[in-house]
């Protein structure tokens, strides 16, 4: 799993894990958080901030193993196996 991340963070699309953390950051922003409070979304934040960084070098590989493959595709020879 991804260190310092929780299960259930871990599974979160890059999507999700984007919007929360941008909440997150919007509410801190806000000036109205309590210390107690902001420290708490600070953690999350750095959590989520981990997960959108991993999806998106997972994304990058994989772009990567695309460019590096004939027109972005591997096909392999197909052969019929014909049962009388």
């Amino acid at each position: 799993m991804f260190p310092g991340v929780e299960a259930k963070d871990a599974k979160l699309s890059f999507e999700t894990a984007l919007t929360k953390l941008e909440s997150i950051v919007e509410s801190m922003e806000s000036g109205e958080v309590p210390l107690a409070e902001l420290l708490a979304k600070f953690e999350e934040g750095n959590k989520l901030l981990k997960v959108c960084e991993t999806r998106l070098k997972d994304a990058e590989l994989k772009i990567e193993q695309l460019k590096k493959s004939k027109d972005g595709v591997t096909f392999a020879k197909f052969e019929a196996s014909r049962e009388s």
